[in-house]
């Protein structure tokens, strides 16, 4: 392959493209190694994840005990003045050896001098000590906000605070700097280049500074510290600062922007439900008594969710909107059509997971795509059985049957909900195996290249560029990922032991182990 300014301008035989150098060409020889259309992040929460990055970390990777939990947070309180917010991500209940979620009284007795705040890895979720309840203004008496949850049990608060109650907790806790904001979106850029990404999705901007975030971005922009070509969706909920952008005078990049530019406002997102493994997804059919029943959360009325989706396809936006239950999806998919929904339009549902037949063939029909979460059932597959049963979780994330019907499924992690890890989502799509190994709808399983194309060109297609990135032929980006070995030639179990050698953003490195263009 050739490539010059930025384009790829050649792929053929060695002996055409060596006719193609001229004497000032440099050469990469990948010795065996395959080089691919660089990943396409089409959904994460970029700066969340940067911004964890300095968070305690709570993952179920390292974490299983209650004990291990207590211990990280006391660490980190240990480093802080008393009254500063401690702060950790990532900790899945179902996989604590109590399993459950830790109550305000368990992290009151690790940590009682400071405001802390867990969040559950779904990011819907959390769990507060006393401190940060006070903080926020909760106590046993406090009206629960429409869409949200404050846990009480006998009257008691537990300290597990959900969906849109998190914005009084949010509320109380101090705003990330600008500064520390563009460090954020630089270190979360590295690590996603490190892993072979050239194009990322923030999918939630405004959701943790307001529209200081947008300067942020901006900035990190301008001085060369975002590192990937970014789709930027603006939180469109009450809380989020969709109004306010459009009142700050921006408009969506579809009204006449370079699909090449760094930094591209595309979208409006708005929450139609929570999450599977948290109970609060909301489906038509209820959880398993024995995971506690019920039918998960809508986030809004119906009337409210549609007037918003209205608003925000009427001012031109892409509709990217977060919805994993079958009842939430119906109630997404049918304010889409109400309000003029086309294939032009490309509005998206997020998530997507457990869809029926009828709700696809009325999305393909609108062209409305699934941008879902393959690496859920790797973390969360066994969860989801445990919580809707065998026969609805077998059915969930149907990838094979979204390519086949051609509704170029756009393959994603949510991270930091879930890693962001290429590999984990690529042996999950080929195999449909949790990490515990067992396997759940083995007839959406994909080949490798089949999985390959959801986590570029259909990444680069969910956001108006797959005309110009998600291939390697002549005239498209030279947007390149170098793997450590040729992926095609081994086992899907040796997936996850691959690395990404170089990544290149328009032919320039933004990423090299080896320093092949040192």
């Amino acid at each position: 392959m050739a490539i010059g300014g930025g384009k790829v301008l050649a792929v053929g035989r060695r002996w055409e493209i060596e006719a193609l150098a001229g004497p000032d060409t440099r050469r990469v020889d990948l010795g065996g190694r395959a080089a691919i259309p660089a990943f396409n992040e089409a959904h994460m929460h970029l700066l969340p994840f940067g911004l964890g990055l300095s968070m305690v970390n709570l993952r179920a990777e390292e974490v299983r005990s209650l004990d291990e939990v207590r211990t990280r947070l006391r660490a980190a309180a240990a480093t802080r003045p008393k009254g500063e917010w401690v702060v950790g991500r990532g900790y899945d209940h179902a996989a604590l050896d109590i399993g459950r979620h830790p109550t305000v009284g368990e992290l009151d007795a690790a940590v009682p001098d400071h405001p802390v705040f867990i969040v559950r890895t779904c990011g819907h979720m959390g769990v507060a000590n006393t401190a940060a309840l006070r903080a926020a203004g909760i106590g046993h008496n406090t009206p629960e906000p429409e869409g949200g949850v404050i846990e009480k049990r006998d009257g008691a608060l537990t300290g597990l605070i959900q969906e849109r109650a998190l914005s009084l907790i949010k509320a109380a806790m101090p705003e990330p700097s600008e500064d520390r904001m563009v460090d954020a979106i630089e270190a979360a850029g590295r690590h996603l280049a490190a892993l072979g990404f050239a194009s990322a999705t923030d999918m939630n901007v405004g959701m943790t500074a307001d529209l200081a975030e947008v300067a942020a971005f901006e900035r990190a922009a301008r001085d060369n510290r975002c590192l990937q070509r970014m789709w930027l969706v603006l939180a469109g909920n009450p809380e989020g600062i969709g109004d306010k952008a459009w009142e700050a005078g921006m408009r969506p990049w579809q009204t006449g922007g370079d699909p090449d530019a760094l930094l591209r406002w595309g979208a409006a997102k708005v929450f139609a439900d929570g999450s599977a493994g948290g109970l609060t997804a909301a489906f038509f059919e209820p959880y398993l008594a024995s995971a506690g029943g019920g039918t998960g959360v809508f986030t809004f009325p119906t009337d409210t969710i549609h007037a918003l989706l209205k608003k925000y396809h009427e001012q031109g936006w892409q509709l990217d909107i977060h919805a994993i239950g079958d009842a939430a999806i119906e109630q997404v998919l049918t304010g889409m059509e109400e309000a003029g929904a086309t294939p032009e339009r490309r509005h998206r549902i997020e998530h997507c997971g457990f869809i029926t037949k009828d709700q696809r063939r009325r999305m393909k029909a609108r062209g409305i795509l699934p941008v879902p979460q393959p690496v859920f059932m790797y973390e969360f597959g066994d969860l989801y059985v445990k919580n809707l049963g065998l026969a609805r979780t077998e059915a969930a994330y149907p990838m094979r049957t979204w390519l086949e019907e051609g509704h170029h499924p756009a393959a994603s992690s949510d991270s930091p909900v879930s890693t962001v890890d290429p590999f984990a989502n690529l042996f999950t799509m080929v195999t449909r195996k949790t990490n515990r190994g067992t396997v759940l709808g083995a007839e959406e399983r994909l080949s490798l290249q089949q999985a390959l194309h959801c986590y570029t060109w259909c990444g680069a297609h969910s956001t108006f560029a797959e005309g110009v990135r998600g291939t390697l032929e002549p005239g498209m980006d030279a947007d390149i990922a170098v793997l450590s070995r040729d992926i095609t030639e081994v086992a899907p179990e040796e997936y996850l032991q691959i690395e990404t050698d170089l990544t290149l953003r328009g032919g320039v490195p933004i990423f090299d182990r080896h320093g092949a263009f040192a």
